[in-house]
């Protein structure tokens, strides 16, 4: 039920102004006298009260920029004196609103008006949602006045009954604003403007809890830095009194870096950019993370060895025997180094050491299969030329940071890996090997390949800048090494950075050497013996390379000698042999077994693989180096299988275009080859690559395949000591390949006599070891007929049985 309220009869009233400040109903406030308007409304008010009238009645307005309000109210003055400072003052107590009507004229010097008093009425009993109003505001007022720890005004607000009286009663409260006041003060509706004050009321007590919130937050960090601050000046105190109990210097650590940076051998703008940190540093507090950053950042520069160089060792004989003395074979590596030495050496005499800012380095590539010495050759060469050997291994790195390092904004930030090799060596001039670069992988972190092209670049690498350091780094003097196994996974970019040299493998005789010079001795001190304890023949280490391992490399080849050196040494122990013991070729079975790879001329001729019609020898590079491939063919029956050509053994689009080719050239030279085409239409042909779980591709087994089909059309067999590789084209011309040296060494390796190469990579054979190319019988061709020449048996049956 909503309240009423009524007016009374009109009240003419001197006006008493209040600047800024409002009163209510039922306060009492005192006013200063000193003010000329509230003097004269008192005086006023003073002389227009009679005797026996009761005390003198002002009106109270609220005066805002000059504008009064709508509604006053009425006060009654209680007493005049002197204020506790001992100004002129009067008490005034508020009676109740009054509505302002027109001014009108009164004795003194007063601004009169005319007015309405506002009384206010309640139904009783009062409504149930006004008394939970009313319990409502008690409740919040309460609280408040706890917070604030006016216990004695709890009780005077708990004792107010009236729902407009207690309304009023907030008109004490300092929070509220002269606009929020007068907001209370013309709300006439009881009900309405309890609800007004318990809206403030509740809005106050909620920011001061956010406040009291974040007061608290600040002080408990206030309290903790003062706890740090405390404890670190106790630390430093304790510090201090070790020092002086074991007589050290006393002295800042920002002052050492700085002593340090200027004793320090740095470059020009290193040390200037040092300094600048220095500076950060000094002016950082202890608690700053960026300090550690700092202290990190320049104890990297002073660690690195701006100006610490190793002098290269010009004796190039002696080189040249170091490298000979630690590899057998590889001259064209070894060539290339003393090259370089004989270059830098002669530069060196003429004073051409440093030619705009870049000095002599180098960037070579070894690639190779596996178990060639890529990697090992990196240290003989560092021994040769006199300098540190660093290796750096890039096998799965995916992170460009990796190559060039961290910003320093991140946690855990470290230069990247061509930095720390360079300070791991100490100096300037090392022999950096990155090992397996094209195993190098990218993602979204970057493509380290990427970041590697300026590394390898002799034209950029002298001005080399690491993400982590920010400053010059010179790598123009650094000799580096790249090893990889297959040439096609590394970028074109990066590739043309680096110069080229391939390690095809080795012939048997330089695995026999390395054997015994090297593998064996190693070997044998690794199981314990002594040299002359066990002793293996050379027949016997031409048996392990030739029969038992099939590789362009040693690995397995030391792998298969460790394992006959730890055989020998059990059956000592077991007092089943005694030593000296010498391994002779026939020995070799009973210790480690039969051999794996026979070569097929040594098999019986009724079990090689080409003792039928349609089986081909072919030759191939992989991964792992040059390797021996057959090549089957068949032709279906005519009622039971389909026309047309299939192709299995895991062949790549290149492949398969050759087989298709081959075909081709058969069915339109049939004739002229003497071969019984005329039924190919009607029966399928297929063309199998045994090992069909490895991929296969390119187009060197062209010849091959071609030379398959006519042995299948022909019932003539192909050869057993005869391999061939070359492409084949549409009118039967042999084109030329890649790889002829791997490929001739794995033909020795299986034991092939006569390999037919295209006539356009005659030039080749020049990269072959003497030695091999004398027992080989190598024929140069450029077409298909001088190959099945060769390949080809005689006929033993008729073509047309065969067919």
């Amino acid at each position: 039920m909503a309240s009423e309220s009524m007016a009374s009869a009109p009240l003419t009233l001197p006006v008493l102004p209040l600047d800024d400040e409002v009163v209510l109903p039922g306060m009492v406030v005192p006013l200063d006298l000193s003010d000329t308007d509230v003097r004269a409304a008192v005086e006023a008010a003073q002389a227009a009260v009679r005797p026996g009238e009761g005390k003198p009645r002002v009106l109270l307005v609220p005066r805002v920029d000059g504008t009064y309000a709508a509604t006053g109210v009425l006060g009654t003055v209680e007493q005049v004196g002197r204020l506790s400072d001992g100004d002129p003052g009067a008490l005034v107590r508020g009676r109740g609103r009054v509505r302002i009507g027109a001014g009108t004229t009164g004795p003194g010097a007063a601004l009169w008006v005319e007015g309405t008093a506002v009384e206010e009425t309640l139904p009783d009993p009062l409504p149930g949602s006004v008394t939970e109003l009313v319990k409502e505001y008690k409740a919040l007022a309460t609280t408040w006045l706890k917070k604030r720890g006016a216990w004695q005004v709890v009780d005077r607000v708990q004792q107010i009954d009236g729902v407009g009286a207690l309304a009023d009663n907030s008109g004490y409260s300092p929070f509220l604003t002269v606009a929020q006041r007068i907001e209370l003060l013309e709300t006439a509706d009881p009900v309405a403007r309890l609800r007004l004050a318990t809206a403030q009321l509740r809005e106050h007590l909620a920011e001061q809890d956010v406040a009291e919130t974040i007061a608290k937050d600040v002080q408990e960090g206030v309290d903790k830095q003062q706890r740090e601050f405390l404890l670190r000046r106790q630390l430093e105190a304790v510090r201090k009194e070790l020092r002086d109990l074991n007589g050290e210097a006393e002295g800042d650590e920002s002052d050492d870096y700085r002593a340090r940076v200027e004793a320090a051998d740095l470059p020009g703008k290193v040390r200037d950019a040092a300094l600048k940190e220095v500076e950060k540093l000094e002016r950082s507090s202890d608690q700053s993370p960026e300090g550690s950053w700092i202290r990190t950042w320049l104890d990297t520069i002073l660690e690195l060895p701006w100006n610490e160089r190793t002098e290269d060792r010009y004796d190039i004989r002696g080189a040249r025997a170091v490298l000979d003395a630690e590899h057998a074979g590889l001259d064209d590596v070894k060539e290339r180094i003393t090259e370089y030495l004989a270059v830098r050496k002669r530069r060196a005499d003429r004073g051409l050491g440093v030619v705009g800012g870049r000095r002599g380095g180098a960037v070579l590539a070894l690639v190779g299969p596996p178990g060639v010495g890529k990697t090992s050759l990196g240290e003989s060469v560092a021994h040769a030329m006199g300098r540190e050997f660093v290796r750096v291994a890039l096998g799965g790195v995916r992170d460009e940071a990796e190559i060039r390092g961290h910003r320093r904004t991140y946690v855990g930030a470290l230069p990247g890996r061509i930095v720390r090799a360079i300070k791991e060596a100490g100096s300037m001039n090392p022999v950096v090997l990155l090992d397996e670069i094209d195993k190098v992988g990218s993602d979204f972190r970057g493509d380290p390949a990427a970041a590697l092209l300026e590394v390898l670049d002799p034209a950029q690498n002298h001005t080399f800048r690491d993400h982590y350091l920010e400053v010059e780094l010179d790598l123009s003097d650094v000799v580096f090494l790249a090893t990889a196994n297959v040439l096609e996974s590394i970028p074109e970019a990066l590739l043309d950075r680096m110069e080229l040299v391939r390690l095809d493998g080795y012939t048997e005789d330089e695995k026999v050497v390395i054997a015994r010079d090297h593998l064996l001795p190693r070997q044998l001190e690794r199981a314990g013996l002594e040299p002359g304890e066990v002793v293996l023949e050379e027949a016997s280490l031409r048996k392990l390379a030739g029969e038992y391992t099939r590789e362009a490399g040693v690995r397995t080849l030391e792998r298969a000698i460790s394992r006959l050196l730890r055989k020998v040494a059990a059956q000592h122990e077991l007092g089943d042999r005694a030593l000296p013991f010498t391994v002779r070729p026939e020995d070799l079975r009973e210790l480690i077994g039969r051999p794996h790879h026979v070569p097929e001329s040594a098999q019986d001729p009724a079990e090689r693989r080409t003792a039928v019609p349609g089986v081909a020898t072919g030759l191939a590079v992989t991964g792992a180096g040059g390797d021996v491939l057959f090549v089957e063919a068949s032709l279906a029956d005519p009622e039971t299988g389909a026309a047309g050509l299939t192709l299995t053994g895991q062949l790549g689009d290149v492949m398969k275009e050759s087989a298709r080719i081959a075909l081709s050239f058969l069915r339109s030279h049939g004739a002229e080859l003497e071969l019984p085409v005329t039924g190919l239409k009607d029966r399928g042909v297929h063309i199998h690559f045994p090992a069909g779980a490895v991929p296969k591709d390119g187009p060197s087994a062209g010849i091959t395949m071609t030379t398959a089909l006519a042995s299948l059309l022909s019932g003539r067999l192909v050869r057993t000591d005869v391999a061939m590789t070359g492409e084949v084209s549409l009118t039967g011309r042999v084109l030329p390949i890649g790889g002829v040296k791997q490929k001739l060494l794995a033909a020795h390796r299986a034991g092939i006599t006569t390999v037919v190469i295209p006539k356009r990579n005659e030039a080749d054979l020049d990269d072959v070891p003497a030695e091999i190319l004398e027992k080989l019988e190598v024929h140069p061709v450029t077409d298909v007929r001088q190959v099945l020449e060769i390949a080809l048996a005689p006929a033993e049956v008729p073509v047309g049985v065969a067919a």
